[in-house]
């Protein structure tokens, strides 16, 4: 069973401007492959993050290097509507799977909730491009865009909830459940479960986590929930991320773990990971 993280951030310089993550001003490919080495992980998508300016170029950089380690989730600004002809030759750049954006604050999550970036939706969808998001105040309106776009397929970042950009805990951080659990009637929506020790209080193997984690999958089924980190916000070792999993989940059956651990997002997000994209069609 290849392991596939859904979510890491790499740069090279600057501190994050989220200060749930690791405050140091490199975190580059090479730390990470010599962490990924030790907890038996064997490949991971880059969500470049805004606070280094060149953190695309070191990840396309991180791609060429190492193919098949590494692919990418990328963003164009949502205040610009035209920047978005550039997805037109988007995963023309070296290990380009996809879109990622953030609707926790305004204006992205205004021009969400406004229907602003239907005309973005559309283009992803004949395209072929999947879309990642941060999400937790706007999954209701989600519901229509997964509904008006069939064909588009989204993935909801860290279970539904704000990552590190919130300091509640356990079941206080998971207020929104009702809410995430009424996409999975939609074909074309899945789940990251990224960032899940980072949301506990509890010591590992988090166990408030894993009962979350476990409606998530008997809703949306193994297929449609991705395991993944955001390891640079982690309150544990990457390998404590894995095992949470692959040991700690009893519940779970290795063809459930093969799914959620690495091939369901592989499939997902097109990555085929011999250095070209497979076809992300439902």
């Amino acid at each position: 069973m290849d392991i596939v993280d859904a979510q890491v951030h790499l740069w090279s310089s600057g501190l994050p401007s989220n200060a749930s993550h690791i405050q140091v001003t490199s975190f580059l490919p090479s730390d990470a492959l010599a962490l990924m080495d030790e907890a038996g992980v064997a490949a991971a998508v880059i969500h470049p993050p805004g606070w280094d300016p060149a953190s695309l170029e070191l990840a396309v950089a991180a791609v060429e290097k190492h193919p098949g380690r590494f692919a990418i989730m990328g963003s164009v600004p949502l205040t610009d509507p035209d920047s978005w002809a550039a997805l037109s030759t988007w995963r023309e750049t070296p290990g380009m799977l996809g879109l990622r954006f953030t609707f926790l604050s305004d204006p992205n999550r205004a021009l969400l909730h406004a229907g602003e970036l239907e005309p973005l939706w559309a283009e992803a969808e004949r395209l072929g491009l999947p879309v990642a998001m941060l999400a937790t105040d706007s999954l209701a309106v989600l519901d229509g865009v997964a509904t008006r776009f069939p064909r588009l397929k989204l993935t909801i970042d860290h279970l539904g909830g704000r990552g590190g950009l919130t300091t509640l805990k356990d079941h206080d951080a998971f207020t929104h459940m009702p809410a995430l659990l009424h996409l999975a009637r939609h074909p074309n929506v899945a789940v990251k479960a990224t960032g899940a020790p980072g949301y506990s209080a509890q010591p590992y193997p988090f166990a408030i986590m894993q009962s979350c984690i476990q409606q998530v999958v008997q809703a949306f089924g193994p297929e449609r929930v991705f395991w993944g980190t955001d390891i640079t916000k982690m309150p544990c070792s990457w390998r404590e991320c894995v095992t949470m999993f692959t040991e700690a989940m009893t519940w779970s059956s290795p063809s459930d773990l093969d799914w959620i651990m690495g091939r369901g997002i592989c499939q997902w997000w097109g990555w085929s990971r011999d250095g070209g994209h497979e076809s992300s069609e439902a």
